[in-house]
């Protein structure tokens, strides 16, 4: 029984050393972003900013202020700290991986980094611009519009979130080619529902107008159709040569 029991300490044991180095690394980005958390306030908030001349956003609470810097300090030492991150998940899970699978690490972390920050990167200069512009357009003229720092710092969060995970659709058809969890011939078959779901996610994270739900829908199928392109460039069958 002790035999049968080992294993399980030893992963639990490696399982425990990934986290603490995680959480230390995070605890590291998390201090030297926050030592900043006046100036990344000032920019988190300029797209909002910039459709109201002249107005600041308003905070409720008496620790309302100090909240939201630890919100954005957080979610900055996320960003910087996300490679280790990955590579701390990819590394615990790597010893039950075929040594081809493991190849894909350095790749699938650079690329998946890179692409969650320009999913970010999206939201922020180009979605959020749309998004607070029709907000804006619709406050009646005898209503004055006081945006809460705290509820607004929330919607960002998700929407990075919700775009980030939506620029990562790449990797994963990529991945699931390469580990033969999926065919080509089986993501082209799909493409149809994978455009409705599409869209059906769009309109459940977004906000209602139309051109926001557009801006994510869109580039998921875009990028779906980016994946299955560089899956099939990557990992074409190889062809039947006869005896």
């Amino acid at each position: 029984m002790n035999d049968n029991l080992q294993p399980l300490f030893s992963h639990l044991l490696e399982l425990r050393t990934r986290l603490v180095r995680g959480v230390l690394v995070f605890l590291v980005g998390f201090i030297i972003a926050f030592a900043f958390s006046a100036q990344l306030y000032d920019i988190m908030v300029a797209p909002l900013a910039n459709v109201l001349p002249g107005q600041k956003l308003v905070t409720i609470g008496i620790a309302s202020p100090f909240m939201v810097q630890v919100k954005i300090a957080a979610l900055v030492a996320f960003v910087i700290t996300l490679p280790h991150s990955l590579y701390q998940v990819w590394a615990f899970i790597a010893p039950g991986l075929y040594q081809h699978e493991k190849k894909l690490i350095v790749p699938v972390i650079f690329a998946s980094s890179l692409l969650f920050i320009v999913g970010m990167a999206f939201a922020y200069f180009l979605v959020f611009g749309v998004v607070f512009k029709f907000i804006v357009s619709v406050v009646p003229a005898s209503m004055q519009w006081l945006p809460d720092s705290g509820e607004y710092l929330d919607f960002a969060m998700g929407m990075f979130l919700a775009f980030g995970v939506t620029f990562q659709v790449p990797i994963a058809v990529i991945v699931s080619v390469r580990m033969g969890m999926v065919t080509i011939e089986k993501l082209r078959e799909i493409r149809s529902y994978v455009i409705v779901g599409a869209f059906v996610i769009a309109a459940i994270v977004t906000p209602p107008d139309i051109a926001s739900q557009l801006m994510l829908a869109i580039p998921l199928c875009l990028l779906y159709e980016l994946g299955v392109f560089i899956a099939a460039m990557l990992y074409r069958p190889k062809p039947i040569t006869p005896d």
